[in-house]
């Protein structure tokens, strides 16, 4: 598939999402928000991925938000089916892929672009990088899923400020918050994006998939996260990768989990 809005780039086993609408500060829109779903997908089933990193192009914006003039002149009943659509396609899935994905947030994360980076499993942010979620100030909320994820990750209390006063924090407030994991210089995002990709393709792809699900088990309702690691503990046991593990471990090798 050609994409108009992203940019795709691969090597080794780590591949790059790069948002690309630098004029509109990377805003997400309909098309975009279709193409990362097009792109997340393909490399959820391939096997020569290993990790996924998602940036925005230019030194301004990750994603500066949603792209307003799309729904400006939207009915309950079609914010409501956008918000659900946007959760299906893109945010939820990205919180559920079985490759880990790391958003490099190289500048503002705002609205949307928030919930996205909070959607993936880690998340590093150049020191210029400044987040919030400005819906209120628009006469709406976060609507994919930023008034869940931003409590899960800072707590009920900083989440009510931040969403109420729609301002805007600076990265090292963000990681003394643990909402974003690291902040470095911008000329070296994307280095250790690489870098902490690199270390997670070095281990058991099935054995990250489970540790994915089951740390996000803790999170739905209904459901038992320590059931759920016991399962996905005990599955671990029947696959090649942990042979090949425990077998390396006791032949003091380094393993290797992914012969051709």
């Amino acid at each position: 598939m050609d994409y108009t809005n992203i940019l795709t780039n691969q090597e080794g086993l780590v591949l790059t999402i790069t948002i690309n609408r630098p004029k509109q500060l990377n805003a997400l829109n309909k098309e975009t928000i279709n193409e990362l779903h097009h792109a997340l997908t393909a490399a959820n089933q391939d096997n020569a991925v290993g990790a996924v990193i998602l940036t925005g192009s230019g030194e301004k914006a990750f994603v500066a938000g949603a792209d307003i003039k799309e729904f400006a002149d939207f009915s309950v009943e079609k914010g409501q089916a956008l918000s659900a659509e946007g959760h299906e396609l893109l945010f939820n899935f990205v919180e559920k892929m079985t490759k880990p994905v790391i958003a490099a947030i190289n500048g503002f994360a705002l609205g949307g672009g928030l919930e996205l980076a909070m959607s993936a499993h880690i998340r590093i942010a150049s020191d210029n990088a400044r987040v919030g979620l400005p819906e209120v100030s628009l006469g709406v909320i976060p609507g994919y899923g930023g008034t869940q994820r931003l409590a899960q990750l800072v707590g009920r209390g900083k989440a009510f400020e931040m969403v109420t006063t729609a301002g805007m924090i600076g990265v090292e407030e963000a990681q003394s918050w643990g909402l974003v994991n690291h902040v470095v210089p911008h000329d070296e995002l994307m280095a250790l994006a690489n870098k902490i990709a690199g270390k997670i393709c070095k281990n058991s792809p099935n054995a990250i998939s489970a540790a994915i699900r089951a740390i996000n088990a803790n999170y739905e309702d209904g459901v038992n996260g320590y059931q759920a690691e016991i399962e996905e503990f005990g599955n671990c046991f029947g696959t090649p990768e942990f042979v090949e593990g425990t077998t390396a471990f006791l032949e003091k090798r380094k393993a290797n989990f992914r012969k051709d």
